[in-house]
């Protein structure tokens, strides 16, 4: 009874140490932090970002003013560096529920003609400054046609005629809510999250305290006076009143001329909840997503895969019927003219050109499926809210590693079943799965991280995350992998319910090359998820919050329902034209979605990011798609692989064959 008193003591360790490391996995208004009134608010910008160039680069890139203590990097976790996010201190300063104006920032030093050209093309660049408050990102609202369209985020400045104008005053608007403690859960806090707690001994005091609802920036262009600002300190107040009007501009960039900035900051009482403090970010124009588009594209699916289903059934149950009613002079008779499935019995299951790849293509794609399926469940139940950045990248990264053991057992399980139970060169399979996507997924950041490396950009990884990323795959993600192997090794084989000829049979000419059937059937799937596709990649590309998981959940196990059936169908029939090459065609049948999901993303290129400037951008973004591409042909084609062996498997031992 003591050990196992010690086991539970042990397990709940762990656990509590696997909560601490996993940093920003929480649920999005688990823990408000508390402001007395006076107490200091942090502001923390992010890297400059732009849907022009798809690079983002650090804040202080730019000559803007720093804060008195130098710059320090806000903790940060995988996915936020991945992600390209660079969050940083500012020198901006706010007291809770004090409303200042005409504060006095910096002023810069002269231009310089390398920092005047800088500012001038990220301005064509259309670069967006991001700053944060208690963890939300600063929203501007803009009029056009009468509709109010929400941005994260302000413009780097204008161009106006020949003019480049910088947005030097900033008006903050910060918006708060009384904190009520009743209303708020009291959970045990990760990272920051500890301080946010208010202590126990707090309970009852009567000092009014507020939480951060809402942040909002209005950005204008403002010529201070020279005289004005020559002895002002950083905080000391503009002697002149300062009036911010956005529509305008007036301080303009000039090579060898300083950039002067102040800011304002007002506090508004709003009655939004905590949970609720996300919503505006939520409800962005062109995120909000057309509810009925996806559901009638699910109803046609649906609709259309029960059919297939059905006359599918049928024509199994016919043919099966038909061939086990008959007695045996009439089945003699009939094996004279018989074409069709049965004809293939001694071919059906001869093993496959490539056999290895076929094995190694199929782990990965487990992998990758069960990380997408893991992951999304998560999203959907709010554990990676657009509120913990970069959370999702880190749990794909997490799942993807742990399942590294399905992979591994799938691929060796596979492979000694094609080669009817024999164990050896079940290390190399194993090996082969935990490389191969990897593999090129490595190859292709590399090029990439080259290429932003080469534009500075906070895009690029540092060269100690790539350590890491290369100590997670090979201490990690290859021996569980190897694990995995080890099990499918000593898993029984899956046995053939017939024998194989050692001849095998020529099949007949057809009319149509069946390669051109596999790749149209991939038109299906795609129908599935051509209207999630459009926000998925608005969100990449476009700086859209993403957040309909549950949305994305359902799609997904739909794609995997019409992948199956799909491919199923192209198998069958092409056992039914003799045609017993079916291995690779099943994985094909279904994983051929992914060409029309590549050319999507070429017309996404063409005609919604118009603006995209510059061969590296394009290249960016052709990769980044190329990849994306390369991960769904495994995880459908796997889909339709296994759905087709079942099949297969199924219909040869479910008839009485000599």
């Amino acid at each position: 009874m003591g050990s196992f008193h010690k086991l539970k003591v042990s397990v709940l360790l762990s656990l509590l140490v696997l909560f601490q490391l996993c940093e920003g996995f929480y649920l999005p208004g688990s823990y408000p932090h508390k402001y007395e009134v006076g107490d200091p608010l942090n502001v923390k910008v992010n890297s400059l970002t732009s849907i022009d160039t798809e690079m983002p680069f650090s804040y202080y890139s730019l000559p803007f003013c720093q804060p008195k203590e130098g710059i320090k990097d806000s903790a940060e976790n995988l996915g936020e560096l991945l992600m390209g996010d660079r969050i940083e201190n500012s020198p901006y300063r706010f007291k809770m529920f004090s409303n200042e104006t005409e504060i006095f920032l910096c002023q810069t030093k002269p231009l310089s003609g390398e920092e005047f050209k800088l500012l001038k093309k990220r301005i064509d660049e259309m670069y967006q400054v991001n700053v944060i408050l208690d963890n939300l990102p600063a929203i501007r609202y803009t009029k056009k046609d009468g509709f109010m369209l929400r941005w994260t985020g302000y413009p780097v400045g204008a161009k106006v005629r020949e003019g480049y104008y910088i947005f030097n005053h900033l008006k903050f608007t910060v918006l708060v809510h009384k904190y009520e403690e009743n209303n708020v859960a009291r959970v045990m806090g990760t990272g920051d999250a500890a301080e946010m707690i208010p202590p126990e001994g707090n309970k009852g005091s009567d000092i009014p305290g507020y939480i951060v609802v809402g942040f909002e920036v209005v950005p204008c262009s403002f010529q201070h006076k020279a005289e004005s600002v020559k002895n002002l300190k950083m905080y000391e107040k503009y002697p002149a009143s300062i009036s911010c009007d956005p529509s305008t501009v007036a301080m303009p960039i000039k090579e060898n001329e300083p950039l002067t900035f102040s800011y304002e900051v007002s506090f508004v009482e709003r009655d939004i909840k905590w949970p609720s403090r996300w919503d505006a970010y939520l409800k962005m124009e062109g995120a909000k997503v057309h509810w009925f588009s996806i559901l009638n594209s699910l109803m046609v699916i649906t609709f259309l895969a029960g059919i297939v289903l059905v006359i599918f059934l049928r024509t199994v149950r016919r043919d099966l019927a038909q061939y086990e009613e008959l007695d045996k002079e009439a089945q003699a008779q009939m094996n004279e003219e018989l074409s069709g499935w049965k004809l293939v019995v001694a071919d059906v299951f001869r093993a496959p050109t490539n056999p290895a790849l076929l094995c190694v293509m199929v782990g990965d794609g487990v992998q990758i499926l069960g990380m997408a399926v893991v992951t999304i469940l998560f999203a959907a139940l709010g554990f990676m809210s657009p509120a913990s950045r970069g959370t999702l990248i880190t749990g794909m990264l997490f799942f993807y590693m742990v399942l590294g053991i399905a992979a591994g057992y799938v691929a060796v399980r596979l492979w000694r079943t094609i080669y009817c139970g024999d164990n050896k060169g079940w290390i190399a399979v194993s090996w082969k799965v935990s490389c191969f996507f990897p593999g090129i997924s490595f190859l292709i950041f590399t090029v990439l991280n080259f290429l932003l490396w080469g534009s500075h950009s906070t895009g690029a990884i540092p060269f100690s995350l790539f350590v890491i990323l290369i100590l997670l795959w090979f201490c990690i993600s290859v021996p569980l992998t190897l694990v995995g192997g080890y099990f499918g090794a000593k898993a029984p084989h899956i046995e053939y319910p017939v024998r194989t000829n050692q001849i095998p049979r020529e099949i007949p000419p057809q009319k149509y090359p069946s390669w051109l059937l596999v790749l149209g059937a991939g038109t299906l799937p795609f129908g599935t998820l051509f209207i999630e596709l459009f926000f998925i990649m608005s969100s990449l590309w476009m700086g859209r919050v993403y957040y309909v998981f549950g949305f994305l959940f359902v799609v997904l196990m739909l794609l995997v329902v019409v992948c199956a059936e799909v491919s199923l169908v192209l198998t069958y029939m092409h056992l039914c034209v003799e045609d017993w090459k079916w291995w690779w065609k099943s994985f094909f049948a279904s994983g051929s979605v992914a060409i029309y999901i590549f050319l999507y993303s070429i017309n996404y290129l063409i005609f919604d990011l118009k603006s995209l400037s510059g061969p590296v951008s394009a290249t960016l973004y052709l990769g980044y798609s190329l990849f994306m591409v390369l991960a769904i042909m495994l995880a459908t084609g796997t889909v339709g692989f296994l759905a087709s062996f079942w099949f297969v498997h199924y219909l040869f031992s479910s008839v009485k064959l000599d």
